[in-house]
């Protein structure tokens, strides 16, 4: 515990330019993720196709995933993170100016797709800009998303009941990254650090069993995560009569939840080992689920997405840490594939749950969340024997 003690996490100039990044990265996810029964509303489609989204979001996400390795290779991470945000910009100006579904699932998948070469290309930067407290970094960077998140969803909300329309409140993504472009374009990271992409035979090697028991674990994790933020909205307005807008508001409770457990983070994992406390968030995941699975009413609703929220905060950044951990020091090629899996999951988990609540309902749809922290758990038990010391310095 000592050595752990000494680790401290310096926040530069650089380090705020990636945070503010993924804030804006942020801007979208949520804003997208608490517009979509929404938007549902408006084109009049089944839970089922509009889980399509979620399909459309991975797609994007698999595609730049593949590439990312030689997009970071050709133009360096920089540039990386400034196209991406480009081209989030595209996406979610598609979602709002279009009303044919064909042109809001391109919307999203552009959006996906070009948000998470910012996400993993400043993930693979802070952990190598900050060495052993990287993942700290990389658990604050993702409050300050969630913190943004906040309000993004919140703001879906108002514009939602407001006679501009929800549509209206997608703005805010291009004008916070014009202001940050404007503000800081010209900051990096000093002395930029190699990418980390190999070439020759190390490129062909292989990752290990561990490495992708990982990938699961953080599969598992996105998964669970994104079928609260695209459906828990439907259960609390199936659950409680709430109206889709007042209902909306239950995700700016689990982004609440999300964003107070991530500043937290870091600091906890220096009291408790990286297992323990993973196990421990999924714990808490499923018992403010069950709070929120049980409720009829709209306080208690919120109460258990807050919970869920809390408990969700840390799965992301210690998923993460741990398919880095294992990575050998191939940092760009694992983001690559984390991203991949990612993507799967946030396109696999919606539409699994969207399509058994057309079957089942909405209610029992949501015994999925469960299903997947059971899973989750296993597989960081199943890799917790070589891995209990990697990244513990940083925590989550």
């Amino acid at each position: 515990m000592a050595a752990i003690a000494l680790v401290r996490l310096t926040r530069d100039r650089a380090t705020w330019l990636i945070y503010l990044q993924l804030g804006i990265f942020a801007t979208y996810l949520y804003g997208l993720s608490a517009a979509l029964p929404l938007l549902r509303i408006d084109q009049g489609v089944s839970q089922t196709v509009a889980g399509l989204h979620g399909t459309s979001m991975a797609v994007g996400g698999i595609l730049t995933g593949l590439a990312l390795p030689w997009l970071t290779r050709r133009i360096g991470r920089r540039a990386v993170t400034w196209t991406g945000l480009a081209g989030v910009n595209v996406g979610v100006m598609l979602v709002m100016l279009g009303d044919a579904l064909p042109v809001t699932l391109l919307g999203y998948g552009i959006a996906s797709g070009m948000g998470s070469i910012t996400l993993y290309a400043g993930m693979a930067a802070l952990d190598d800009h900050h060495g052993p407290a990287g993942a700290a970094a990389i658990s604050e960077a993702n409050a300050v998303g969630v913190t943004v998140g906040i309000g993004a969803s919140f703001v879906i909300s108002f514009a939602a009941q407001s006679a501009l329309g929800w549509r209206a409140a997608l703005l805010m993504t291009p004008i916070l990254t014009a202001l940050l472009a404007l503000a800081m374009g010209r900051v990096w990271i000093p002395e930029r650090e190699s990418t980390g992409v190999p070439t020759g035979p190390a490129a062909k090697a292989r990752f290990s069993r561990r490495f992708y028991v990982a990938a699961a674990v953080l599969f598992c994790c996105v998964a669970l995560e994104f079928c609260f933020n695209l459906w828990a909205a439907k259960l609390v307005a199936d659950r409680t009569g709430l109206s889709a807008a007042m209902a909306a508001i239950g995700l700016t409770a689990f982004t609440a939840g999300l964003a107070a457990g991530r500043f937290a983070g870091a600091r906890l994992a220096l009291w408790m080992a990286p297992t323990t406390l993973f196990v421990c968030a999924l714990a808490l995941t499923a018992a403010g689920w069950a709070v929120f699975w049980l409720s009829e009413e709209p306080v208690l609703s919120y109460a258990g997405l807050a919970v869920s929220g809390l408990g969700a905060s840390l799965h992301f950044p210690l998923a993460l840490s741990r398919v880095l951990a294992a990575s050998d020091g191939r940092a760009d090629q694992a983001t690559a594939t984390a991203s991949v899996f990612s993507s799967v999951a946030v396109g696999v988990g919606p539409f699994l749950l969207g399509a058994l609540g057309d079957a089942f309902g909405t209610h029992q749809a949501f015994l999925m969340v469960p299903a997947l922290i059971g899973l989750a758990v296993g597989g960081i038990l199943a890799g917790s024997g070589r891995h209990a010391g990697a990244h513990a310095p940083a925590g989550g």
